[in-house]
């Protein structure tokens, strides 16, 4: 019997991971959800498999911990599975002040928002390459385009390296059959905009702005699939993006700078 295709999917407890989950499992896909929450997981498993004929199982992950994704890869190859499509989505923000938070704290962003992606991503490649076919999807953000501000002090740098990576790895894999794309999308209704500190400034956000976590996983994989490899969801989200890649940025700096103001904690 021909095996379905697998998706691992990472911080898919809640938000665009989930939607992600549920969208790859509609789509005939297994789906390998992996995060902190367990229960949360297990409870999304359970909610999959009832909906559609494709099995999920969860993987409990502390992405922060750099031994983590060779043992997620581990545990899944053990079930005799590999990693068709691979979608590195967990990650979070510091709202706080650069040197006012501890450096240990900042090393684990870093870990989870650039280590755990680059390391699944060579992880999942190796068999992507020897089946010839595969994809990979890093979810960026529009902050990867704009100048930094204060607070969130590495997320930009963070998610303009996420672009940058998937621009060059699309560039060496396309030819042998796999489709590398990052996704940058704006504003989303999800529980990372409590856990960051910003939603309450985000409210008076103009609403045809904001998008749904199923919004962006439908145009996010339909677009993967056909190779776009810098993927803005949205009509708005796509207008701010030509505007902050052309518009000067001596120009831009001072609209984003004011913006981020809004959103600052503060010094510690």
């Amino acid at each position: 019997m021909t095996q379905r295709p697998l998706a691992l999917i990472t911080g898919a407890s809640s938000g665009i991971g989930a939607a992600f989950a549920r969208h790859a499992a509609k789509n005939g896909h297994d789906v390998a959800l992996a995060a902190r929450r367990l229960d949360r997981l297990e409870k999304l498993a359970q909610e999959i498999q009832a909906t559609w004929p494709v099995e999920a199982f969860a993987l409990e992950a502390d992405l922060a911990d750099p031994t983590t994704p060779e043992r997620m890869v581990t545990a899944i190859t053990e079930r005799g599975r590999t990693i068709d499509v691979l979608v590195n989505n967990a990650g979070f923000s510091i709202p706080d002040g650069f040197v006012w938070t501890s450096l240990e704290k900042q090393q684990g962003f870093l870990e989870v928002t650039l280590n755990a992606p680059v390391a699944l991503s060579h992880l999942a490649a190796q068999s992507m390459l020897a089946q010839g076919r595969g994809r990979i999807i890093n979810i960026s953000s529009m902050t990867a385009f704009s100048s930094g501000g204060k607070g969130h002090t590495l997320y930009p740098a963070a998610k303009s390296f996420l672009v940058k990576f998937s621009q060059s790895l699309n560039a060496e894999l396309k030819e042998h059959g796999i489709q590398v794309s990052a996704v940058a999308p704006g504003f989303v209704k999800t529980e990372f905009l409590e856990a960051n500190g910003t939603a309450e400034a985000m409210r008076n956000t103009d609403g045809w702005y904001w998008q749904t976590p199923e919004e962006i996983a439908e145009e996010s994989w339909r677009r993967n699939e056909r190779g776009v490899e810098v993927i803005v969801p949205g009509f708005a989200p796509k207008c701010a993006a030509v505007l902050l890649k052309f518009v000067p940025e001596q120009l831009l700096t001072p609209l984003t700078r004011k913006a981020a103001a809004g959103q600052y904690v503060g010094d510690g």
